[in-house]
């Protein structure tokens, strides 16, 4: 368990942090940027919580303890003889989240159309966390083409933009923003 008596330490006053392994890194680095934006995702979830229901509630509620395990495992590279095994998310997070997706996604109508992110109050602020985590999601995969990654840390963001984007349709009642291609085009 993490037991924190300092929150501040100086050690990143010169623009390098320590990752899991303890090696030092900059701050504007690959692997430091991808888990940045996944930290970003949580928290744009933290704030879609204050809208959700029991039920989303608790599932979202369980996101954000499996975005600090993508962040942890981020944060650790990978070595052949670690001395201590580090935390990886496993294809049962990614598949949780699948059963989810088709849970949420059995209620509501084929669509039509693109979705604008907008309607409830809900409905946009999942919609905000879907963006954010397509934007981690872009991170860890710049991040994978220039070091291994554990490949079930991208499925996990992959299938949490999809989850995210069901729940924002479902917080729509139903009743979907729908994009109209070239809709302004003839305005004045």
């Amino acid at each position: 368990m993490v037991r924190l008596t300092r929150i501040y330490t100086r050690l990143g006053d010169g623009g390098q942090t320590h990752l899991g392994d303890m090696s030092r890194v900059s701050k504007a680095g690959l692997r430091v940027t991808a888990f940045g934006e996944v930290d970003e995702a949580n928290s744009a979830v933290g704030v879609a919580r204050l809208q959700a229901d029991e039920a989303v509630d608790a599932w979202l509620a369980a996101v954000q303890n499996d975005l600090f395990d993508v962040g942890a495992d981020l944060c650790t590279p990978d070595h052949p003889a670690p001395a201590h095994p580090p935390l990886r998310v496993t294809a049962g997070q990614v598949e949780r989240l699948e059963r989810w997706c088709d849970e949420a996604n059995e209620a509501l109508a084929p669509l039509t159309s693109f979705v604008l992110p907008a309607g409830t109050p809900l409905a946009a602020h999942l919609h905000v966390a879907r963006a954010v985590t397509r934007r981690a999601e872009r991170a860890v995969v710049a991040l994978a083409a220039a070091e291994p990654v554990n490949e079930e840390a991208l499925r996990y963001l992959n299938r949490l933009s999809d989850l995210l984007f069901i729940l924002a349709r479902t917080a729509n009642g139903g009743d979907d923003v729908l994009w109209r291609p070239a809709a302004g085009a003839d305005a004045p």
